[in-house]
């Protein structure tokens, strides 16, 4: 499928970088499993399948598994774009600067203002997250009470883990990948370790249990109390496979962290791959072995009505629980950590093209360090003010014309709805910007290609991103089964906001005027000039 070109050499990174118009500033000091691993941990199997397994199993039974393979193809394919894209653009920043140059500096800048508030919003989901976790560790081996559903508690938590994630990150581009490849470690054992011990300890169900739905589709044997019409495919398929769309993605991060990647344009579209790859792999064994656990009878209700993955690793010893607590815990630590590290890279290279308020001291890079300390600084106090969201939480439903928000749902997870839509948006934005730009006949020039295979490669990332889009965006009401994922019109109407707030200060703020100074690409133009000196010898040998 990809080709090797022959433009860059390993040595030659920071001269890519100059070729398109930057000064090497970042510490070039990744090498491939390092940036696999912030990929990797973005992406957390761990994190996802222990926040999503009940969701999952709740609305699509035991096959929900097999779903998996959905995202995990859609989003190789989408990872093959990005690498192409990747090897040949190697610059910080990823998906907003392989928009800029492929279409222009607006639509650029639209690009990396989806991208980047999904990614505050999602260091402050997965933050958040971690609290119940911490609650019940402290209670195993102090005694704590601690309450994981109050506000006050939420903060505290979230902001101590906040300042320690954005310490480590200011430190070093070597300590958040130590932090990153630890965490990998900590997936493994979370995800393959989990999965043996379950299988020592026993299963209680065949292999055939994961090819049923234990009528999860039928209202009167739903135990989530879901009507899907008695329809699995057509139904329950279309909302449990959310489960894992939640998952697999993140992988992207390897290319915000380009320019502190040795041999970048090879080694960030493998990193990227593997990222994927193996996060499907890894989420398959683990939601394998939970749903094998489940008790013998009444399986699927009486997980669900058990709490999810703490009730079936009940069975297992409180040396073992609090072991995989600590793992749980550190697998949402560097999960945060890497994506505040991709966020903080992406508003450098924002800041550095002017396309920010306050740019200059954006951009800045910390000379001991090496690493944008000031994007890491404010991107941490806009994750703070995200957190505070989970005090407003109305009492009771409030209408608002044609659009309802549902009582005791608190403003944060109305905003983390966003965090998957918009990663979404800006994806199929990316991949629509590669269609643009080959149809205006740009030329990969990086070390990976995908050759021939570029258009029906393409082509199929943008219709998987545009699908599945829609499915986490579709308005159904706040009663339907989507409510889980979606909260009705609320996800489309905090796109809405964000999207009107970035057209204002793209209407009054002419950010697109800066980045516009940052768009010409030397590679490009030689490369171009290249192909047609081969097309018009091609052209005469054949009149000849």
């Amino acid at each position: 499928m990809a080709s090797e070109g022959l433009q860059v050499s390993p040595s030659d990174d920071d001269s890519r970088l100059e070729s398109l118009g930057y000064k090497p500033q970042l510490n070039r000091v990744l090498g491939l499993f390092a940036n696999f691993s912030v990929a990797f941990t973005y992406l957390s199997p761990m994190v996802g399948i222990y926040s999503l397994f009940l969701l999952g199993v709740g609305t699509g039974g035991p096959a929900y598994i097999w779903l998996l393979a959905i995202p995990v193809f859609g989003m190789l394919l989408v990872a093959l774009v990005f690498g192409e894209l990747a090897s040949h653009y190697p610059v910080a920043g990823a998906l907003y600067q392989y928009s800029k140059f492929s279409v222009g500096p607006r639509y650029g800048w639209f690009v990396g203002w989806f991208y980047g508030i999904a990614l505050l919003v999602t260091v402050a989901a997965v933050d958040t997250g971690v609290v119940s976790y911490v609650a019940a560790l402290t209670h195993n081996w102090f005694g704590w009470n601690l309450d994981p559903t109050n506000h006050g508690q939420i903060l505290v938590i979230t902001l101590i883990l906040l300042a320690i994630q954005t310490t480590l990150n200011i430190t070093g581009t070597k300590v958040m990948a130590r932090v990153a490849q630890f965490g990998v470690y900590v997936e493994i054992l979370g995800t393959f370790g989990i999965a043996i011990i379950l299988a020592l300890h026993g299963f209680h169900h065949d292999l055939g249990f994961l090819f049923s739905s234990q009528g999860v589709q039928n209202a009167g044997s739903n135990p989530l109390e879901l009507d899907f019409g008695g329809n699995w495919w057509t139904g329950a398929a279309l909302v449990a496979v959310l489960a894992p769309v939640y998952i697999i993605y993140g992988f992207e991060s390897a290319g915000d962290i380009s320019e502190e990647t040795k041999d970048a344009g090879r080694q960030v579209p493998r990193a990227m791959r593997l990222a994927v790859i193996w996060g499907g792999i890894a989420s398959l064994v683990l939601t394998g072995a939970l749903l094998l656990a489940m008790p013998a009878h009444n399986a699927v209700s009486a997980t669900v009505e058990g709490g999810g993955v703490p009730f079936i690793l009940e069975q297992l010893s409180t040396g073992v629980q609090d072991i995989l607590l600590l793992l749980i815990i550190f697998a949402f630590f560097s999960c945060g950590t890497s994506v505040q590290g991709a966020g903080s890279r992406l508003a450098f290279s924002y800041a550095r093209d002017g396309a920010l308020p306050g740019s200059k001291w954006i951009s800045k890079v910390n000379q001991r360090f090496l690493t944008p300390v000031n994007a890491l600084i404010s991107g941490a106090v806009i994750t703070a003010l995200f957190v505070l969201l989970v005090f407003p939480s109305p009492s009771h439903d409030i209408h608002i014309w044609f659009i309802t928000y549902p009582a005791e749902v608190n403003a944060l997870v109305a905003l983390v709805s966003f965090g998957v839509s918009g990663i979404y948006l800006s994806f199929m934005l990316t991949v629509i910007a590669a269609i643009v730009a080959r149809t205006r006949g740009w030329v990969p020039e990086g070390k990976f290609q995908l050759g021939r295979w570029a258009w029906p490669v393409t082509i199929g990332a943008v219709a998987y991103l545009g699908l599945m889009f829609l499915n986490v965006v579709y308005p159904s009401g706040i009663t339907s089964p989507r409510a889980y994922f979606n909260i009705d019109w609320i996800t489309l109407g905090v796109m809405f906001v964000i999207a009107a707030v970035g057209a204002l200060y793209l209407f009054f703020g002419h950010p697109e005027r800066g980045v516009a100074r940052h768009t010409h690409d030397e590679l490009e133009a030689a490369g171009a000039e290249r192909h047609r000196e081969a097309a018009a010898s091609a052209a005469g040998e054949e009149e000849a």
